[in-house]
């Protein structure tokens, strides 16, 4: 008798080039089916056991659901036991980031993020206690004990790394009757027209008051205002900066540590996901390898000249700008661009690949003058890794990793 718990009984399988085949497949193991091309293998992989298991999927949705997605056949096999909710991949599958997985191939991991959002318990990364909320009152003691006498400006936070311009934002935060906005940590004047670039993501608050902490009954009274107001903008998230250290504290309705008083602000599936910057290495944005030029690359063959194709992304001289700036460096170290690269001065080699911007003038004997020549060159390995970094074009950063080593992240 076949255990289900344990395979997946296939019996009498016909789809397309199958011969009534019976196969069992062990569960909770990685299972490759290999053969010969036309042999069968994605047509008992996808025509047969996929499609039963999203045939069965369906069917237990309610009739009027049902009518919406359509019917799907069942497969020609006589029948499949131990079938499990199925997930499929396209076999054709281009990504090579290293952060394309089948959670987010499939798009189950965005229901995860959504999971975690929404239905998680928070604690507290201090004291390991659960976040619990505060009321108004209990947030105001907490900022007069540990502001008293200190000057601080209360923020209400309305964007949390996405991205946009948000224009229309910062005019209807204006008609508000706000005047400054902190963006990506810098506290700005509102200005009209004010926007940011769309493409990167941003955190904004609006600066709600600038105070000093005072136990008066003007002062609470003031702070008791602010505080509801800053809730109010804010979902129930406000933020106090000293204005003299800089130290930034959260304030939330929601979530708090009961001991220490930390705040979070409210969790959103973003904060979920790895294309995050928030907590990422600066420096590989959170890839853990990242690809550098090769000098060795550049200059394959040091007894080639530059004349005659040295330098591999150049190829043989030419009537270019590039080629200019190279020879108004041979003139400065005192070489020619026919000299072997491997003869040529080491800070010749340091400005032909990093780049320089320097003046220099230069005597001539028989004319009896002194020409002044500049140097703007911003080096060939400098514009191949700006090329891999900021171009949109594919083929272009194609062609620039040809240059390149991928190597560990010095810093993560």
């Amino acid at each position: 008798m076949a255990h289900f718990d344990e395979n997946i009984e296939v019996k009498g399988a016909r789809v397309h080039n199958l011969k009534n085949i019976d196969v069992s497949i062990p569960r909770e193991k990685l299972v490759v089916i290999t053969g010969l091309s036309g042999s069968g293998k994605s047509s008992l992989a996808f025509d047969t056991i996929y499609a039963e298991g999203q045939r069965r999927y369906i069917e237990t949705f309610s009739a009027y659901a049902r009518q919406f997605l359509g019917g799907l056949e069942r497969p020609d096999v006589d029948k499949i036991d131990g079938l499990s909710p199925v997930i499929a991949i396209e076999q054709k599958t281009t990504s090579k980031s290293p952060r394309s997985t089948v959670g987010t191939i499939t798009e189950i991991y965005d229901f995860l993020r959504l999971l975690y959002a929404r239905a998680s318990d928070a604690f507290s990364f201090n004291t390991g206690e659960r976040m619990v909320s505060y009321s108004d009152e209990q947030i105001k003691d907490l900022i007069l004990e540990s502001f008293m006498d200190k000057k601080v400006s209360i923020l209400a936070p309305v964007i949390r790394s996405r991205k946009g311009h948000y224009r229309e934002l910062f005019e209807q935060i204006a008609k508000q009757g706000f005047v400054k906005v902190r963006t990506d940590g810098e506290i700005r004047d509102l200005v009209k027209g004010m926007k940011l670039d769309r493409y990167k993501t941003h955190d904004i608050e609006i600066v709600i008051d600038r105070l000093k902490i005072h136990e008066n009954v003007d002062g609470d009274n003031r702070l008791s205002e602010t505080i509801n107001t800053a809730m109010y903008h804010g979902d129930n998230v406000l933020m106090v900066i000293d204005n003299d250290s800089g130290e930034v504290r959260y304030f939330s309705r929601n979530l708090m540590c009961p001991s220490s008083g930390i705040s979070y602000p409210n969790p959103e599936p973003n904060n979920f996901s790895f294309n995050s910057p928030k907590g990422a290495c600066k420096k590989c944005n959170g890839i853990g390898t990242l690809y550098q030029v090769n000098e060795n690359k550049i200059i394959p063959d040091w007894s080639l000249s530059i004349k005659n194709g040295g330098l591999a992304p150049q190829g043989p001289q030419k009537n270019s700008w590039i080629f200019k700036q190279l020879e108004l460096i041979a003139q400065k170290y005192d070489f020619k661009l026919s000299d072997p690269i491997k003869d040529i001065p080491r800070e010749a080699i340091g400005m032909i690949l990093y780049g320089g911007n320097e003046k220099f003038s230069v005597e001539s004997k028989t004319l009896g003058i002194t020409r002044d020549y500049k140097i703007d060159f911003e080096g060939i390995a400098n514009f191949i890794e700006s090329q891999y970094k900021h171009s949109d074009s594919t083929s272009i950063k194609r062609w620039a990793k040809e240059y390149m080593d991928r190597i560990p992240c010095p810093e993560c």
